[in-house]
């Protein structure tokens, strides 16, 4: 359980396994679990539900980061779910507002889609490709396999 770093129970060096409640802000080195709370941050590897208002992993992620913005540095797998998901490397479904990824494998759906690779399928009011050679921006639905 965190208020806000560094006032929580395990300091930011601790990996959690099992259930961490943030009230404000808590950082941990790694989650594996359900991650709740007001702002979540992991500095390492994260596998699980992430879910708040903003959900940050430095590292790796897998499962569902669920929240107003999610981000994510490492390789993401999973269900990306919010008004804001930022990713750099993703696989799976990202379905937002805004997605913003830099190599997307799977779908993204959203009112503004935004990849530089893409292997799969955009859904969205404004689709962008990036380094898409023909139709790098498509209303609706965009892909690239």
């Amino acid at each position: 359980m965190a208020l806000v770093d560094p006032v929580q129970i395990f300091n930011r060096d601790v990996t959690i396994r099992g259930i961490r409640l943030n009230l404000i802000y808590g950082v941990n080195r790694g989650m594996y679990g359900l991650d709740l709370g007001l702002a979540n941050h992991v500095t390492g590897e994260a596998k699980g539900l992430q879910y708040g208002l903003v959900n940050l992993v430095d590292g790796p992620f897998t499962g569902w980061q669920d929240g107003v913005i999610n981000l994510t540095r490492g390789k993401f797998t999973g269900l990306g779910t919010g008004l804001y998901n930022g990713y750099h490397d993703a696989e799976g479904l990202t379905w937002g507002f805004v997605n913003v990824t830099d190599h997307m494998s799977g779908l993204q759906i959203g009112f503004v889609n935004y990849t530089r690779t893409l292997y799969g399928l955009q859904i969205g009011l404004l689709n962008i490709v990036a380094d898409k050679d023909k139709l790098p921006v498509l209303p609706i639905v965009n892909w690239s396999f």
